[in-house]
């Protein structure tokens, strides 16, 4: 617990001159007090418990202002909070693998119905921006709460050729540079004089990226360079690699295979040959797993529909919260007030009753 105004604390000075003052005041009734032969046939005389009666109301009292000067000093805490103002950006892969077959009826319906549930199951502060990404990337949707737009636009999704993974999570963390001003656009190099990078100040942002590929980066930025853009910038990227290690048949839908009609068309597959463009097909779990560590998020692997849509149903319940700085002084103004309430109280009921 931190204070943000400490100095408030000398008041505390204050309760042991009150102790003092109220011992004085109980000596100098004594000298004003009928005198007895017997001190001992008075003690015997009170009610059990008679002198913790006399005293308690005078110790809840001292309670009561050391609960209420502690308040002065404006105490904080770190409790953990949901963020109302988290923002989650959607990258994802709509490069032509995203239509294999392995996983039924294709990759990228499954995708899209389990971005679909994730979406509908955010709580109403989330924002949401959705970036898609092939052989290039672009925001689809800015960060937003209208689910009914970033639902539209998920169920819209085309595909086209390559994967560029660095380039969706630069893409990215220009969509929450647009609405928080604490993050850095991608273009701005965030470096000391001498090139050496600079770690995030003030710990992690409460936006995050959660980033859906099946098969590893073949053009633009490296991902390892541009997670450690998002590393500086204290934006936390989540993985996912989604897919078998066969992907058998490229089916795409109409809606899926969009203007595009070359180079996958409705049918096909991979064989079982490859040569260099097969690996580019096969997820690189290796690149995935280093850029969530280099940012502080985490790599999920998924192999089928029941397993992608768990991911993403449980991501929320590993961001939405994170301890803040929140001030308790009133529950230390609580505290006081119940103090005080109880030590007039019981003074008034032992001196009517005593």
């Amino acid at each position: 617990m931190n204070l943000l105004w400490p100095w408030f604390l000398l008041l505390l000075s204050l309760i042991p001159l009150l102790v003092a003052l109220y011992i004085w005041l109980l000596k100098r009734k004594r000298r004003f007090a009928v005198r007895y032969s017997s001190l001992s046939l008075i003690r015997e005389a009170l009610p059990a418990g008679s002198l913790w009666r006399r005293h308690l109301p005078f110790a809840l009292f001292l309670f009561s202002l050391t609960s209420l000067m502690i308040a002065l000093a404006r105490p904080v805490a770190g409790i953990e909070v949901p963020l109302s103002r988290t923002t989650i950006i959607l990258a994802l892969d709509v490069s032509r693998s995203m239509c294999a077959t392995d996983v039924p009826p294709n990759r990228l319906t499954v995708a899209q119905e389990a971005a679909l549930a994730f979406i509908e199951d955010q709580p109403a502060g989330i924002q949401v921006g959705i970036v898609a990404f092939a052989g290039f990337a672009e925001i689809v949707v800015p960060p937003t709460r209208n689910k009914e737009v970033l639902q539209e636009a998920i169920k819209g999704f085309s595909t086209s050729i390559g994967t560029t993974i660095g380039s969706a999570t630069l893409r990215a963390i220009d969509a929450l540079a647009q609405i928080n001003p604490a993050i850095a656009p991608s273009g701005v190099k965030l470096e000391t004089e001498a090139g050496e990078p600079e770690p995030a100040e003030g710990g992690y942002q409460p936006d995050i990226i959660v980033l859906l590929t099946d098969g590893a980066n073949s053009q633009g930025p490296d991902p390892l360079e541009a997670a450690q853009q998002a590393a500086l910038r204290g934006v936390r990227v989540y993985t996912i690699g989604f897919g078998t290690s066969e992907p058998g048949q490229i089916v795409c839908t109409p809606q899926q295979l969009g203007a595009d009609i070359l180079g996958g068309g409705f049918g096909g597959g991979f064989g079982g040959g490859g040569g260099n463009l097969r690996r580019f097909l096969v997820i690189d779990e290796p690149t995935l797993q280093a850029m969530a560590e280099l940012t502080g998020g985490a790599y999920f692997r998924a192999e089928n529909a029941d397993q992608l849509l768990q991911v993403f149903l449980n991501l929320p319940a590993q961001i939405s919260l994170q301890k803040e700085a929140v001030e308790i002084s009133a529950v230390f103004s609580a505290l006081g007030a119940i103090f005080v309430i109880v030590a007039v109280a019981l003074s008034l009921l032992w001196h009517r009753f005593p």
